[in-house]
């Protein structure tokens, strides 16, 4: 079979035939898409009813401190009372279930959502515990303790695979960030948002840049200085006339990696599609506004804009805004009631019913998450600590059963009651609800291979 030089494949199983096997790999030789794994299992009897690639488009907003379950989707009312802290319970749109009191509007639509609150690892570094949350993989297990940059070699995120499947559609990025690489106080970047061995080609479309005020421009997508739409169009037509030149002397990878980034940056540039996608100005003052007229609140609408354009994979960072991050290891309960609660409350809301009210729920996976939760205990400043065994993650949309709370933590909010899962698991849904085969495999730079899964999928919140 032909093998990618790097890339993704699915690994075929015994029920395909060798012309199936041989048809298989030439597509892997010309870089997969998302269509042809569907085909891959269903040519290999799999089936691919139920959430199996139900979700078309993701958007993955990352609380980066890691939200306090207490505060958040997980409240302790009837908890310990110097571990419980300064807020209430209230009831959700779903019988028996509660959030914080600072949610009102995400308890109204529990029904459209689903909770896991027994998320569980050991790691309680920012920097390394990233990792596992954007890609279902940790570091290995001689690795040191502490802060340091992400590597090459770590393993990549969702989105730079997707973007390695590769898409029909070059007119949209594959994968985009909205908000700054996060990064710790000391400057040292979280890992898992970088392509790791996939390669710097693989890199997201980012989007670092204020989204208030009323004429926002999307800086990435103006052209320099001089460079018009017009010519950007007539330089992607002189060097598609000199293509068929450059194919008989270029026979060297690098040289075509660079051409394809060359071409995806041109139409990117020169695409109405891509244009429109990114214009917040497109949005009534009442949308907007019902997003909450804060940097989260309209990154969460810029995503919902991308997603239903047909951009797959769409993170959103929720740090180094006039909010702060969720990092309360002082003033978590100010932070919360004035700035935090209020900010999460009306975006996630206003992001799963705005794609609800305009049919894209149905394929579009919302995730809220973070790479760990907060303390029980309340430290001497009022704020609550990293606790990485035990948090809450939300999630809504394509696959998803909504109204589901699904695993449960013990009454102080300290450790999984029943029903534990790691970032693994989690990552073994997401690829599940993408359609992509449990037994993929990545290959790297070096042309090693990689599972890509190695969890299991969470089967209690999916349809």
């Amino acid at each position: 079979m032909n093998r990618t030089r790097h890339g993704v494949r699915p690994e075929l199983g015994d029920p395909l035939s060798r012309r199936e096997v041989l048809r298989v790999g030439g597509l892997v030789g010309c870089g997969l898409t998302l269509d042809s794994l569907l085909q891959v299992q269903a040519a290999a009897g799999a089936s691919t009813t139920g959430s199996f690639g139900k979700a078309k488009h993701v958007i993955m907003l990352f609380l980066h401190g890691g939200h306090p379950q207490q505060e958040t989707f997980d409240p302790k009312p009837h908890g310990p009372s110097d571990l419980r802290g300064e807020f209430g319970a209230i009831s959700t749109s779903v019988p028996g279930v509660q959030f914080s009191e600072l949610l009102p509007r995400c308890a109204g639509i529990m029904h459209k959502m689903a909770v896991i609150r027994s998320m569980s690892h050991d790691n309680p570094n920012h920097v390394q515990a990233s990792l596992p949350a954007n890609t279902g993989h940790r570091h290995l297990p001689n690795t040191a303790a502490g802060d340091f940059p992400p590597s090459e070699k770590d393993f990549p995120p969702f989105g730079a695979v997707l973007d390695t499947i590769g898409r029909r559609d070059v007119t949209l990025p594959t994968w985009v960030r909205i908000g700054p690489l996060m990064r710790r106080s000391n400057g040292t970047v979280l890992h898992g948002q970088l392509p790791g061995f996939l390669g710097k080609k693989h890199v997201s479309f980012p989007i670092d840049q204020s989204l208030l005020g009323e004429d926002v421009k999307i800086g990435a997508l103006q052209p320099t200085a001089g460079l018009s739409a017009a010519r950007l169009v007539d330089r992607k037509r002189l060097r598609d006339e000199f293509e068929s030149f450059r194919r008989i002397i270029d026979t060297q990878g690098e040289t075509r990696a660079f051409d394809a980034s060359y071409t995806r940056a041109l139409d990117l540039l020169s695409s109405e599609k891509t244009r429109l996608a990114f214009d917040l100005t497109k949005e009534s003052r009442k949308t907007r506004e019902r997003y909450g007229m804060t940097e989260f609140g309209q990154r969460c609408l810029l995503a919902r804009r991308l997603a239903e354009a047909g951009v797959p994979m769409t993170n959103v960072s929720y740090c180094h805004t006039p909010s702060g991050s969720w990092d309360t290891h002082s003033q978590n309960f100010k932070k919360m009631k004035e700035s935090l609660g209020p900010t999460l409350d009306a975006a996630v809301s206003a992001l799963i019913e705005d794609l609800d009210e305009r049919g894209r729920l149905d394929d579009t996976l919302v995730i809220v998450t973070a790479e760990f939760g907060r303390t029980p205990k309340i430290n001497n400043n009022a704020g609550r600590d990293h606790w990485p065994n035990v948090y809450s993650i939300a999630v809504a949309g394509a696959g998803i059963r909504p109204g589901m709370i699904y695993g449960a933590s013990d009454n102080a909010a300290a450790y999984p009651l029943h029903d534990p899962h790691d970032p693994s698991d989690f990552a073994a849904t997401v690829y599940h609800l993408l359609g992509v085969p449990p037994q993929t495999r990545v290959y790297d730079l070096n042309h090693r291979p990689h599972h890509l899964v190695v969890g299991k999928p969470i089967s209690g919140i999916l349809t």
